[in-house]
């Protein structure tokens, strides 16, 4: 688990639409690659979906006023997350930076 502090007090809410619009081209352009990318939100709860590669949901962001939680969920899957999981990071980041 990953934790990024919540500087601007960003909503879930907000990580998601930004997620959504932007993180599948942000990631794809550092991976040269063409994944899809699902995403989910339910209160402060998004999760991140690589369905043609990991079963079920990668990961999970846990979002307070405070911090950000990330969760790497697919840590037996046969696909290199820690790669993902490193883009994420730094995407959320970027964002909410």
């Amino acid at each position: 688990m990953t934790t990024i502090k919540n500087i601007k007090g960003t909503s879930a809410e907000t990580i998601y639409h930004l997620l959504k619009t932007d993180f599948t081209e942000y990631v794809n352009s550092k991976l040269g690659s063409n994944l899809a990318v699902e995403f989910a939100h339910v209160s402060d709860i998004v999760n991140v979906s690589f369905p043609e590669v990991i079963e079920n949901t990668a990961f999970t962001l846990t979002v307070t006023d405070e911090e950000i939680e990330i969760s790497n969920n697919a840590t037996d899957a046969e696909y290199n997350t820690e790669l993902l999981e490193e883009n994420l990071i730094a995407f959320v980041t970027e964002a909410i930076g």
